[in-house]
Parts: structure tokens; sequence; C-alpha cells
């Protein structure tokens, strides 16, 4: 699990032709807006969230984002825990973004 600022992330994303973007935030908070891509997972569901990760495939880069970064954060743990090897943090969540968002 690495943290990265917005910049890196977006950067690394870019770059990254085998990524996936991860939103671990509420029904309530998704409703405000998504980044373009994302796959929402809310990570206060528990088990339910647990049993989503390990559907996905282990060998894809996860960039992870919740409202300020400390889901994300816990998110990108227990997918480190899980097996995945790349998973990062986007440091400040949206409430530091400045990039694009979308409504679902």
């Amino acid at each position: 699990m690495e943290d990265l600022a917005q910049d890196d992330w977006v950067q690394q994303l870019e770059n990254d032709n085998n990524a996936i973007v991860l939103d671990v935030r509420t029904d309530d908070e998704v409703a405000d807006g998504i980044i373009p891509n994302a796959i929402h997972l809310d990570i206060y569901k528990g088990q339910e969230f647990i049993d989503a990760l390990e559907d996905l495939d282990k060998s894809k880069s996860y960039y992870v984002y919740c409202r300020s970064g400390n889901r994300s954060g816990q998110a990108c743990q227990i997918m480190e825990e899980l097996g995945f090897e790349k998973a990062y943090n986007l440091e400040g969540g949206m409430l530091q973004w400045t990039g694009d968002v979308v409504d679902l």
C-alpha cells in the first residue's frame, strides 16, 4: 500500500494501463459525484465489502479513495491483507480532489 498526493496519484493512474479506480465511500457520499470510471464498494458494508474485494482481479492496480483519505487507507490495508500487491491511497480524498467528478 502506498499513500499518494493527488498529483502523484493522478499521474501514476494515467500511466497505468492495468488500473482500476475504487471508491469506498457510502452511497450518500457517492450521490455527490464520483471520479469517472470508478467502481463503488462501500467499506462500511463489512463482510459484503470483503467479499466484493475478493472478487476483484489481484493482478490489477487499484487507486482507492474516500472522502478524506482515512477509509481508503484502511481499504488499502485490507486489500494488502487479502493479497493485493498494488493499492494506492489518495491522500486527502474527495475533500481535496480537484479533478473531474461525474454523477452516477
